[in-house]
């Protein structure tokens, strides 16, 4: 079958014919539909010195079930999404934080570490896997297993009341997610990034407003004239420290900085005497656990989010990895099998 693979020999995307999986104890082997390029993809230096298929936001449909993974609300055909952890337990108390931290040591991230879904077949474990509400639109869905999944677990953490103000900081793929969740939930948003061509989508995603921080020196004068006293909260989509250093200024007293993208440095300028003071909160979220998948999923189909995708075939891979590395994607880049 055809993978798109990175090869740290040649420091380059490739596309590899490799041998179609079989499934082990627990899992499915999954025909994959389609899969997304994210940001996180172009992370090398936690790769393997060998070829990997990339790839870490898929959707497909159920080829085959081992035995071990019958009788768990699953049948062959069914469409599905899936979490990219495999190998963990799924029920220790790491697990129950976050997969990565799971205690047999023996988690590992498909796309990164072991082969992940750019890939015509793939295997996953069972308690991964989720089954997609009917009226998403397959060829866009796999953006929701990673970017959606954490923009939804970000806005519902925040906590938020309907009339509330959320910032949100970095406006690309996550940004517009969390714009569209955050207008289903009741909440009014404002976009903040330093690419027009990307607030513009945020405006067309449904913010209610949208400042570009580089080129509007006085954006947070004019976001606290807007919202009366500041945010509620602001969630930092964008992996910048400049992007999280000018966050705080945007919040009122007591509002909520998100923690989400990760960026290069620490946060030198949180201080002790701010949080005692209560000049502003902290929380972070991310893709999580499998058993916080269903409620991001229902949430999602019900309000029919889907972000803006371009399509792809595989041979296309190496291309959508250059062009995400330049800064040229403004949508998500999907491959369809």
């Amino acid at each position: 079958m055809k993978a798109g693979q990175w090869d740290p020999k040649q420091q380059k995307v490739v596309i590899n014919d490799i041998p179609k999986p079989k499934a082990g104890k627990g899992q499915f082997l999954i025909k994959i539909q389609s899969a997304s390029l994210c940001h996180s993809d172009l992370m090398t230096e936690m790769r393997p010195d060998y070829p990997v298929t990339l790839g870490h936001e898929g959707v497909g449909f159920i080829e085959e079930i081992d035995p071990a993974a019958e009788g768990k609300g699953f049948k062959v055909g069914d469409a599905i999404g899936f979490n990219y952890f495999i190998g963990c337990c799924f029920e220790c108390e790491g697990c129950m934080v976050h997969n990565l931290r799971c205690e047999t040591g023996n988690s590992k991230l498909q796309g990164f570490v072991v082969d992940g879904y750019f890939q015509e077949y793939v295997v996953v474990d069972w308690q991964n896997a989720v089954l997609l509400p009917k009226n998403l639109d397959m060829s866009k869905a796999a953006p929701l297993f990673c970017a959606g999944i954490t923009s939804f677990h970000s806005v519902d953490s925040c906590e938020l009341q309907p009339g509330q103000w959320l910032a949100v900081i970095g406006c690309g793929g996550l940004g517009q997610y969390a714009i569209q969740y955050a207008k289903a939930m009741g909440i009014k948003t404002i976009g903040l990034d330093i690419n027009d061509a990307q607030l513009e989508a945020a405006k067309n995603a449904g913010a209610d407003a949208v400042f570009n921080s580089m080129t509007n020196k006085n954006y947070t004068e004019d976001i606290k004239k807007l919202t009366g006293k500041g945010c509620h909260a602001a969630a930092v989509y964008s992996a910048s420290n400049a992007a999280y250093a000018g966050a705080p200024n945007v919040l009122r007293t007591g509002g909520l900085l998100m923690v989400i993208g990760i960026a290069p440095k620490g946060l030198d300028f949180i201080n002790t005497f701010d949080l005692t003071t209560g000049r502003y909160r902290i929380k972070a979220d991310s893709t999580s656990i499998p058993q916080r998948m269903k409620k991001a999923v229902d949430f999602t189909g019900k309000h029919n989010i889907q972000p803006e995708v371009e399509y792809n075939k595989i041979e296309d891979l190496p291309r959508m990895f250059a062009d995400m590395h330049a800064g040229k994607a403004e949508k998500r880049q999907v491959v369809v099998f």
